[in-house]
């Protein structure tokens, strides 16, 4: 998908960052408060910098007892959907 094609477009080191942001997301859940650089976008959208000119967005909702959490966008906070 979209995510996925701009994810590869991404530098090492923000690929890295990222898949440390989805370990957190899998570990504890889709709000993040104390992580760096966080913010709500809006009630069940999130977003964060992995690095200055780097940003991932996501938006949540809860199926049941679980999260469904999926990543809209991770790239350039220029090009960012916000």
């Amino acid at each position: 998908n979209k995510c996925q094609k701009l994810f590869k477009k991404c530098p090492k080191h923000v690929q890295a960052a990222f898949d440390g942001l989805l370990e957190e997301l899998e570990e504890k859940g889709p709000v993040l408060p104390e992580r760096p650089n966080y913010s709500k976008l809006g009630d069940y959208t999130h977003h964060c910098h992995l690095f200055y000119s780097w940003v991932a967005t996501w938006h949540y909702n809860k199926k049941k007892d679980k999260w469904l959490i999926e990543v809209e966008y991770v790239g350039s906070r220029e090009d960012a959907p916000y």
